[in-house]
């Protein structure tokens, strides 16, 4: 399995949709617990890294490092 690499700021799609019909996720905090807001609505999420990784699909944007 190909290890993911994500970072702070990132845009990303997961698997499944959010109710509100938005699919763009961007990772607000990281940690053993990744917090994502829907770039839709704007509800925040907190899931744990393991469960993220497997529900994420691909990212989108990657972050400038500043």
């Amino acid at each position: 399995m190909v290890d993911k690499h994500f970072g702070l700021n990132d845009v990303v799609q997961m698997k499944k949709s959010h109710p509100c019909g938005e699919n763009r996720w961007k990772i607000i905090r990281m940690g053993m617990d990744i917090r994502i807001k829907c770039q839709g609505c704007g509800h925040s999420v907190m899931i744990p890294r393991r469960e993220f990784t497997k529900k994420m699909k691909k990212i989108l944007e990657k972050a400038e490092n500043e």
